[in-house]
């Protein structure tokens, strides 16, 4: 590969400088024309026209200090060297010198610039002092001004690598804030997503299973009207319409505050809210065993058993069959909740439609708060949910 492709090969192109560089190599060019007036020993001299020629091609070359700064200082060393070989004024290149080095160590790294600054001047002095050492004193004499430029740049390396530290903090910091907002606008929509869809399953199912037994009496003997069932059913029809209405009052509220904080969502539904499932499940139709040896648990936690039981009930009454025999466990072992929600019923039939959410629902609130779930087919005939819910977990304090 020649040289030619390997500078055209992506991150190995010339930089070219930009019309501001070109514009400080020459303003600092101009500015040290008047130090190449001042001839200094015997037989240093105005530059002639090859010393301007060499002194315009030292001050141009500090356009790409920027991108390449070790070399512009090598090419300043060979120009300059040359410069100062044919007795031009010493002095008129001072400032173009001092801008490279600076230029060198502000670019860093700091291991460059300690070694390449100090022995760069050792170097000169020891020369200058074996082959004029009048010029040696006086490299020996303005060294400390190439050091403390040295220094100079350093520092301010320094600064604009601390400077850019925060900035970096800032925006990593911002960032970080908008992602996290954005992950808990996430969570909570699938948070009232799961409730809406918990409470509508739940309240329709039973307000249909509560209209078809009014039907049911309706139409079974008209002549001999059951009307004390009939009203029971659209009394339960109505409770459940009342219930749901305010759970879903409750949910709505948060769509419509700006800043809603987990305390402000209203009381979560408990472990104390189960005997309603219950009975609710129970005016369904279905013949339920509730067995609960609980003392305490999170709010969280409670939260989650509620809504996994609740939505365990709902799936019984819709897929178990008719008059479905249900069991409902909750008991501690070992730190943890667990749920068993089992029933005895034939399962799904053919026209029981497309999957729903509600087994993703209930494994999301496991989750929420560190917990697992299981659901599926028992050996013996019906369907099975069981849940493990650890009670010293403070994750999902606020799940509803």
């Amino acid at each position: 590969m020649t040289a030619k492709e390997q500078l055209a090969r992506p991150g190995r192109r010339l930089v070219r400088p930009a019309p501001r560089d070109w514009l400080f190599a020459v303003g600092v060019g101009l500015v040290s024309v008047p130090l190449a007036f001042v001839a200094q020993g015997d037989n240093a001299h105005t530059p002639d026209v090859v010393g301007w020629i060499l002194f315009a091609l030292s001050a141009l070359t500090l356009a790409w200090r920027r991108h390449y700064p070790m070399g512009t200082l090598v090419a300043l060393i060979v120009v300059e060297g040359t410069y100062h070989s044919l007795d031009n004024a010493h002095s008129g290149l001072i400032a173009v010198t001092m801008v490279a080095i600076y230029a060198l160590a502000v670019a860093g790294p700091r291991r460059r610039t300690l070694i390449v600054v100090p022995s760069l001047v050792g170097l000169s002095v020891i020369m200058l002092l074996l082959i004029n050492p009048e010029r040696g004193v006086e490299l020996l004499r303005i060294s400390g001004w190439i050091l403390a430029t040295a220094i100079t740049g350093e520092a301010v390396r320094v600064h604009r690598n601390y400077v850019g530290a925060i900035v970096e903090r800032a925006e990593r910091a911002e960032r970080t804030r908008e992602e996290e907002a954005r992950r808990r606008v996430a969570e909570e929509r699938l948070r009232i997503a799961r409730d809406l869809h918990d409470l509508l399953a739940h309240s329709i199912t039973l307000i249909g299973v509560q209209t078809s037994v009014a039907a049911h009496v309706l139409s079974t003997d008209p002549e001999r009207l059951d009307r004390e069932t009939v009203a029971k059913a659209l009394e339960d029809i109505a409770e459940t319409c009342r219930s749901a209405r305010g759970e879903l009052r409750t949910t709505l509220e948060v769509l419509r505050e700006q800043d809603v904080k987990a305390d402000n969502r209203g009381p979560l539904p408990g472990l104390d809210g189960l005997s309603d499932l219950v009975e609710a499940a129970r005016q369904a139709g279905a013949r339920v065993e509730q067995t609960v040896r609980v003392r305490q648990a999170p709010p969280a936690v409670g939260a989650a058993a509620y809504r996994i039981v609740q939505e365990a009930l709902t799936n019984a009454v819709r897929h178990a069959g008719p008059d479905p025999a249900v069991r409902v466990s909750l008991y501690e072992e070992q730190g943890a909740l667990r749920v068993s929600v089992a029933d005895e019923g034939t399962g799904p039939g053919a026209d029981a439609g497309s999957p729903g959410f509600g087994l993703i629902g209930m494994r999301e609130r496991a989750r929420s708060v560190g917990g697992t779930l299981d659901a599926g087919s028992r050996s013996g005939g019906g369907f099975e949910v069981t849940a493990v819910l650890p009670l010293t977990t403070a994750v999902g304090e606020g799940t509803g």
